[in-house]
C-alpha cells in the first residue's frame, strides 16, 4: 500500500498502521481488509482530529498531547505553515526538541493558560509572532486572525489543562466549540 493512501498523514500514524499491519498479518487478516481498514481510519477524539475548514484553514485538536513528545509526533505530521495553540500546566517542560520544527513549521505560538513563561522563552527566538490568552475562545479568535488560507490552526499543548480546564477533554470540547463559533 502506498503511504499517501492512508487516511492519515505523518510519521506517528505511519508507525501505528506498520504495528497494526503486523499485528494483523499474524491474525491473516486479509490485505484487502487491512488496506480498507488504513484508508477509513477515523481518528479518536482528541487526538489529531479534524474539526473543520474555515476560510481555507484547517483546526485540528489535539488536546490529548499533553507532553512534548505528543506534540512533537503533531507537528512532524502536518506539511503546511501553523498557528499553535500550546500551553497549561507545563510542570517544567524541556521544549529544546521542539526547536527545529517550531523553526521550519509554525507562523505563530498561541498561548493558552496561566503560566506561559516557559514557551515564550523557549520560542521568542524562533517564531517572531507569540501571543497569551487565557481561554480557549481567546485562543481561537487569536488564531483565526494570524490565519491564512492554506495554513493549519492546531491545538497540541504539550501540557496539563488544569490550569484552566478540568482535562484535556473539557479542553478539546471548548477549542471545539469555539472553532464552531467563529
Amino acid at each position: 500500500m502506498n503511504i499517501k493512501e492512508l487516511a492519515h498523514q505523518g510519521r506517528y500514524y505511519g508507525q501505528n498502521n506498520l504495528a497494526a499491519g503486523i499485528a494483523w498479518k499474524i491474525e491473516d487478516l486479509r490485505n484487502n481488509d487491512i488496506r480498507k481498514s488504513f484508508e477509513q481510519f477515523n481518528n479518536t477524539e482528541h487526538r489529531l482530529e479534524f474539526v473543520l475548514k474555515i476560510r481555507g484553514v484547517e483546526y485540528i485538536n489535539d488536546s490529548r498531547a499533553t507532553n512534548i513528545n505528543s506534540v512533537w509526533y503533531a507537528l512532524e505530521s502536518i506539511q503546511k505553515p501553523i498557528i499553535w495553540i500550546a500551553g497549561g500546566d507545563d510542570k517544567g517542560n524541556d521544549y529544546s526538541g521542539l526547536a527545529d520544527l517550531v523553526y521550519r513549521k509554525v507562523k505563530a505560538v498561541v498561548c493558552l493558560g496561566i503560566h506561559n513563561s516557559n514557551i515564550i522563552e523557549a520560542f521568542s527566538d524562533i517564531v517572531p509572532n507569540i501571543v497569551e490568552t487565557r481561554s480557549a475562545k481567546e485562543a481561537v479568535n487569536t488564531a483565526y486572525r494570524l490565519s491564512n488560507p492554506g495554513e493549519v490552526v492546531l491545538l497540541s499543548p504539550g501540557c496539563a489543562s488544569f490550569d484552566l480546564f478540568k482535562n484535556y477533554e473539557d479542553r478539546g470540547k471548548k477549542f471545539k466549540q469555539a472553532v464552531l463559533e467563529l
